[in-house]
């Protein structure tokens, strides 16, 4: 039987220890009878230890006090990643994103990673076409104008 001091309707949520020291939530819930006596608690407690790694893990990567440059010895003869880059900043510089391109926007884009000397890296062009959704031939195409 429950105590009749006990005045919440529920209590917490609040902290505890499971049996193998992992931390846990618990909120409990008093249930009452039809004359509002405290009858039973039910008691529901959630194992928190897997939420705080979770935690730790996004911390890791996501707080930007932890970032550091990109070191260029990894990435000097990262193609895509050059690509990426010119690619995102050519976009910011015109206010546009990837899936508003018109095919003109497509052609000056092309064109321009051209200039960047883009196409160098093997497979290039099959990149630069998957990014901008467009046939490979296109790509050729646009880069044939260029030798025309």
């Amino acid at each position: 039987m429950l105590s009749e001091e006990v005045s919440e309707r529920n209590i917490g949520p609040y902290e505890k220890l499971n049996w193998d020291g992992q931390k846990i939530r618990s909120l409990s819930s008093v249930l009452r009878d039809s004359d509002g006596h405290p009858l039973a608690v039910l008691c529901i407690n959630l194992n928190i230890s897997l939420f705080e790694n979770a935690k730790a893990a996004l911390d890791l990567f996501l707080s930007p006090t932890k970032l550091i440059p990109q070191p260029d010895s990894l990435f000097r003869d990262d193609w895509q990643e050059r690509i990426n880059t010119f690619l995102h900043a050519w976009l910011r510089e015109r206010q546009l994103s990837l899936n508003v391109l018109s095919r003109d926007h497509k052609r000056e884009l092309v064109l321009a990673l051209h200039a960047e000397g883009a196409f160098k890296g093997k497979s290039a062009s099959n990149y630069v076409a998957n990014v901008l959704n467009m046939g490979r031939a296109t790509v050729y195409k646009h880069l044939k104008e260029l030798k025309g």
